[in-house]
């Protein structure tokens, strides 16, 4: 009878990264794609003004108007009906009394007013209008 000898392994001292450089383009391909659709999704043309620019970050609940009409609350579509209610809901959330108000430059001004009219119902003094600045840049002013 033959003897079997035994296997005798023995330990790779070459790292193979062959397959971890896979990987991590992969995922590098992935959050490329992903990033821009993290930021905010409403396309909207902002109405463009000559207005001094503010450096502060909007710390408060958006509201938008699209130019189809269309009124969302922090990105979250809402109904000119329900719209006291989203908002107060957002606030709460966020705690704070804030409110700034984003229209596209197509939409009618009676909507965008309608918007604000309903704001300023609710007891909401800070009431700020987001415009694009002719830069490019976000101006922000205060309605008081």
């Amino acid at each position: 009878m033959h003897r079997r000898r035994p296997r005798s392994y023995r330990a790779m001292a070459d790292i193979n990264i062959a397959n971890l450089v896979d990987v991590v383009l992969v995922l590098l391909i992935v959050f490329m794609i992903s990033a821009p659709l993290l930021q905010s999704g409403i396309e909207i043309n902002l109405p463009k003004t000559r207005a001094p620019v503010m450096d502060e970050e909007v710390q408060g609940v958006i509201v938008t108007v699209d130019s189809l009409g269309g009124i969302y609350v922090n990105d979250t579509w809402a109904r000119l009906e329900g719209l006291e209610e989203a908002v107060d809901r957002e606030m709460r959330a966020a705690r704070t009394r804030s409110v700034y108000v984003r229209g596209d430059s197509a939409v009618a001004y009676g909507t965008a007013i309608e918007v604000i009219g309903r704001l300023k119902e609710m007891g909401i003094e800070s009431i700020g209008l987001i415009t694009g600045y002719e830069e490019g840049r976000k101006s922000r002013r205060t309605l008081r």
